[in-house]
C-alpha cells in the first residue's frame, strides 16, 4: 500500500472512545523498545507521525492512526518496561486485553519481537495470549540490521523455538533502517483484511 495519508485520530484508554468506524484494524504489540514506533513510521512513509522515544514505555493509551481513510494501525502501550508501576502495568494490560478479545474490526496483530535477542517472557506471554484468543499473528522480527546476514537463520530458529511458533502465522524479518521487510508487512497486513472481510 502507498500511503498519502495518515494521521492520529484518537489515544483511547476505554471501549466507548474507540473510533465508531468500521474500518479493518490492525494492532501492534512489543517491548517498549522494540522499534514500534520506527515500525509505523517505516510503513506510512512520515518521519515522526508515530512518536519515537528514548524515554521506552511512553505509549499509555491505544493510539488509532487513520490510514488512507480505510484502515487503522492500532499502537498499544509496549510491554516489559520496569519504570512503570505495577498497578500502571495492570492497568495497561487490562486494557490490551479489552481491545484484543472484543473489539470486531480487530482483523490481525503485528507482533514485535529484537530480532538480537531470544524473546523475553512477555513477548512469550503477548504471541500464547494472541494465539489462545485465536487472533491472527504477524509476527515482526525488528532491527534485522544490526545482525550479519550469515546469522539470520540462527537468530530466526531461536525465535521462533522460544515462541513455539506456528508456522500458519507470517514471520516477516524487518529493519526501519534499510526499509526490510516493509513490503512483506503491507503484503501481510493486506491479506489480514481481505482475509475477514470475505
Amino acid at each position: 500500500m502507498k500511503v498519502h495519508q495518515a494521521e492520529i485520530v484518537i489515544s483511547a484508554v476505554s471501549p466507548k472512545q474507540y473510533p465508531e468506524t468500521d474500518f479493518p484494524e490492525i494492532a501492534l504489540a512489543g517491548r517498549s523498545n522494540v522499534g514500534k514506533s520506527s515500525f509505523i513510521n517505516t510503513l506510512i512513509d512520515r518521519k515522526n507521525l508515530a512518536r519515537t522515544s528514548g524515554k521506552p514505555g511512553k505509549t499509555q493509551t491505544l493510539n488509532f492512526y487513520l490510514i488512507e481513510n480505510c484502515l487503522h494501525f492500532v499502537d498499544v502501550p509496549g510491554y516489559g518496561y520496569a519504570k512503570v508501576s505495577k498497578t500502571e502495568r495492570a492497568k495497561w494490560g487490562e486494557m490490551i486485553e479489552t481491545y484484543i478479545t472484543s473489539r470486531k474490526q480487530l482483523k490481525a496483530v503485528v507482533s514485535l519481537v529484537d530480532m538480537r535477542h531470544e524473546p523475553s517472557k512477555e513477548d512469550v506471554q503477548m504471541y500464547e495470549f494472541l494465539k489462545y484468543y485465536k487472533i491472527p499473528v504477524i509476527l515482526v522480527a525488528t532491527k534485522a540490521d544490526k545482525i550479519p546476514r550469515g546469522k539470520w537463520n540462527k537468530h530466526v530458529s531461536v525465535i521462533k523455538k522460544a515462541l513455539d511458533f506456528d508456522p500458519t502465522d507470517d514471520f516477516i524479518m524487518f529493519s526501519s533502517e534499510t526499509k526490510m521487510g516493509k513490503e512483506e508487512a503491507w503484503q501481510a497486513i493486506e491479506a489480514k483484511i481481505k482475509d475477514k472481510q470475505v
